[in-house]
């Protein structure tokens, strides 16, 4: 069982920048694809970016293609996800994913709040 560990998120105004981190520990996850997710308030959860194991395969939702950009350190077992020119429609609690939705390995999250 992988445990995912969330963090960078915070209170931010437009256009501003944060970089959200994701440790992961019990197991490596230089195996899995690993995603980001968000849910805002009275929303439901919705898919933010992929990469793929090696790092060399990534894709974004349309709504983040362009500001946002995901990485992944495998030799710190982490994954990141930089957010540029936030908006406040980015307002959301952000949640990591190892392999996808459908398995049971999510971080608790971290809340994002951009200002307008």
């Amino acid at each position: 069982q992988v445990l995912l560990v969330e963090s960078g998120g915070g209170l931010v105004q437009a256009g501003g920048s944060l970089r959200l981190s994701c440790a992961a520990s019990g197991r490596t996850i230089s195996s899995d694809p690993m995603n980001w997710f968000r849910q805002a308030p009275g929303k439901e959860r919705e898919f933010v970016a992929t990469i793929s194991w090696s790092g060399s395969v990534t894709y974004y939702a349309a709504s983040v293609k362009g500001r946002f950009t995901i990485s992944r350190d495998n030799a710190k077992n982490t994954v990141y996800l930089q957010m540029n020119s936030l908006k406040p429609e980015d307002t959301a609690i952000y949640y990591c994913n190892a392999g996808g939705p459908s398995t049971d390995s999510w971080g608790q999250g971290t809340q994002v709040t951009v200002s307008s």
